[in-house]
């Protein structure tokens, strides 16, 4: 078992090619896979209601089965438990599953719950580019994810950054965001071609936290997104980003609206000025992307 801890940034369409030509990642160790993941549940969706995650993920002719523990996230970073090991040489049922290492790991989220009727519910397939950046004690996986989460038919597209600490501080996550999202120095670019290097500055990256994850997003897609609360909650940064992430995947207007509100509230209650460049595109109905005023406000409450 290990702790994953991890940021996740939402992208805009323009975002995958610039991150992939910032000059922090040219001189790091890169590799490309092409991942096949497929979730399982019972018929009644207990795993997705104890907010735990199955699945079995193909790299090539491996194949990989891993259980993810309800995770824990605020301001798109998120820590959770996650058991993980090869299904090589491992006995699996009809459905594809190890159901004996699953009994094995006695994990409480699965007491009561009848192994013998996971099914597959739902496939994650996309293409993920990941780099390995270290510095001083800190360790982290650069992952960009693009690709599509299918679900009884429907689908939404992935476009995610996610970094994940291997090693070191948490703080890391945040630190290394910034560099990313931030426009590239000219002293930084390792581009010999000018005009490659500088479709990497002059604006900041295209992104944003994102709280939901695949297997979550998945979940709304095959039961349906909820309407907003009849009674709005406080407003915080994790309520504004629900209502944000939620009205990316729905595209209902009401989670639109109520992005607005708690936006709105948010700057009554606090004058940041990074709130006012995020009011500008959402009061006209566009998405806010503008990743160095997200990471401006990661303290906000």
């Amino acid at each position: 078992m290990s702790d994953e801890i991890e940021l996740k940034l939402a992208l805009a369409e323009s975002a995958p090619a610039r991150l992939a030509e910032h000059p922090l990642l040219q001189g790091l160790s890169a590799a490309v896979h092409s991942l096949g993941n497929l979730y399982y549940d019972t018929p009644d969706g207990e795993l997705e209601a104890a907010r735990v995650a199955l699945r079995v993920r193909r790299i090539g002719e491996q194949r990989v089965q891993t259980l993810k523990s309800a995770a824990v996230s605020r301001g798109g970073l998120s820590s959770r438990g996650e058991w993980e090991w090869s299904l090589d040489d491992r006995p699996c049922n009809a459905a594809g599953l190890d159901e004996a290492g699953l009994r094995e790991l006695d994990h409480p989220a699965l007491a009561g719950i009848d192994l013998t009727r996971l099914r597959p519910a739902f496939t994650t397939d996309f293409e993920r580019h990941t780099w390995r950046y270290r510095e001083g004690e800190d360790e982290i996986e650069i992952a960009l994810d693009q690709g599509e989460i299918r679900a009884d038919g429907a689908t939404l597209p992935i476009r995610e950054l996610e970094l994940e600490l291997k090693a070191g501080a948490p703080e890391a996550l945040w630190q290394l965001a910034a560099r990313l999202c931030q426009p590239a120095d000219e002293h930084e670019s390792v581009h010999e071609n000018a005009s490659a290097a500088a479709s990497t500055r002059g604006t900041p990256l295209a992104a944003r936290p994102a709280n939901h994850s695949k297997a979550s997003r998945a979940g709304a897609l095959r039961q349906g997104w909820p309407r907003p609360p009849a009674h709005e909650p406080e407003a915080t940064l994790d309520t504004l980003i629900e209502a944000l992430d939620t009205w990316q995947d729905s595209g209902d207007p009401a989670w639109l609206r109520c992005a607005q509100t708690r936006l709105a509230a948010l700057a009554t209650r606090d004058a940041h000025p990074a709130l006012a460049t995020l009011s500008a595109p959402l009061s006209g109905g566009e998405m806010p992307w503008a990743s160095t005023a997200w990471l401006a406000l990661r303290r906000l409450g």
